[in-house]
């Protein structure tokens, strides 16, 4: 994949080296100013990228080159400066080792989405009302799309051509044509939707409703709530089997992991203490990781088992996660 000199600033430098042979983990840190590479085969920190203000958000291209990093914090203005606050978009090159360029974007981000040719990176601003979709292969640069109030999560399709963006403070998801970027239509989210998963047959999305303690599952065609499950205080962290059968999902205030039989209905509930948070079922490595919001770590997770399979130190707090071929 070719990436626009313009966006990631590259120059002359491009390599096919590998600095792993392995699958890397790769997780924003938050208030540690890090993203941090984690060996899923010894579950440690290998290497840690700085200087990212506040990553919150994380996503890699398609090919594993690189990483886009997002920041949660605004710049600081310049005197004289009005309009709304910017933040910062990180291109990080995992081989080399360091943040190779970076873009401005209107407004805090809070997650990332990459289209599967690896062109455009969407990021929702919550406090501004709508999404930026970056440019990395073609023009470059970073444009805006209005969605609802309070955009938080997003959902793309295989073939890149639709994206989902739920706006919690309209509580309604926001169908975007990617070849145009306009917003088709909006149909329910269910009470605040937040985080969201595409079912594998992409017939249905799966949401998780914080301020209610809900999971909602959504017919697409219909744009109805059509099933609902009670999770609790604290809901945050959603996320699908590899084999999209079951649905993982995480509760704050109630310090618990949930499994889901989208077959069968039949759910378990595992302790993890404090505060489960951000939650990644990162192909290839047959486990989900789970982030704690008070403490610095990473839970391992085995989901045949359903037992805990180990505990990553981290520093910061473990927001989004990607996963590289090294």
């Amino acid at each position: 994949m070719k990436y626009s000199l313009s966006a990631i600033a590259l120059l002359s430098i491009f390599t096919t080296a590998t600095a792993f042979a392995e699958p890397l983990i790769y997780v924003a840190t938050g208030s540690a100013n890090k993203v941090l590479a984690i060996d899923p085969a010894t579950n440690e920190v290998v290497k840690e990228f700085n200087d990212i203000d506040n990553p919150h958000s994380l996503v890699a291209t398609p090919d594993g080159e690189y990483l886009i990093a997002g920041s949660l914090k605004l710049k600081a203005r310049a005197e004289g400066q009005d309009g709304p606050g910017k933040s910062t978009i990180y291109i990080i090159h995992p081989v080399h080792g360091h943040v190779m360029s970076t873009m401005s974007a209107v407004g805090i981000i809070h997650h990332q989405a990459i289209t599967p040719d690896g062109r455009y990176v969407i990021s929702t601003h919550p406090t501004e009302g709508g999404i930026s979709y970056a440019d990395l292969i073609g023009e470059g640069g970073v444009k805006t799309l209005k969605t609802g109030n309070g955009p938080n999560y997003t959902a793309i399709t295989a073939d890149g051509l639709k994206a989902y963006v739920t706006n919690s403070g309209s509580n309604n998801i926001s169908e975007i044509d990617i070849k145009s970027w306009t917003v088709t239509r909006s149909f329910n989210g269910g009470p605040g939707p937040e985080h969201l998963i595409l079912s594998q047959d992409e017939s249905t999305l799966f949401t998780i409703n914080a301020r209610a303690g809900k999971i909602s599952k959504i017919d697409i065609v219909s744009g109805k709530v059509t099933k609902t499950w009670e999770l609790g205080k604290g809901a945050h962290g959603l996320d699908l089997s590899e084999d999209g059968n079951s649905l993982f999902a995480t509760a704050k205030g109630r310090d618990i992991l949930v499994a889901i039989d989208l077959a069968s209905d039949r759910q378990r509930e595992m302790t993890l203490s404090p505060a489960p948070y951000h939650l990644e079922v990162l192909p290839g490595t047959g486990k989900i990781y789970v982030s704690s919001q008070k403490d610095s770590k990473i839970w391992v997770i085995d989901p045949q088992t359903w037992t805990v399979d180990g505990e990553i130190a981290i520093q910061g707090e473990g927001h989004q996660m990607t996963i590289t071929d090294g």
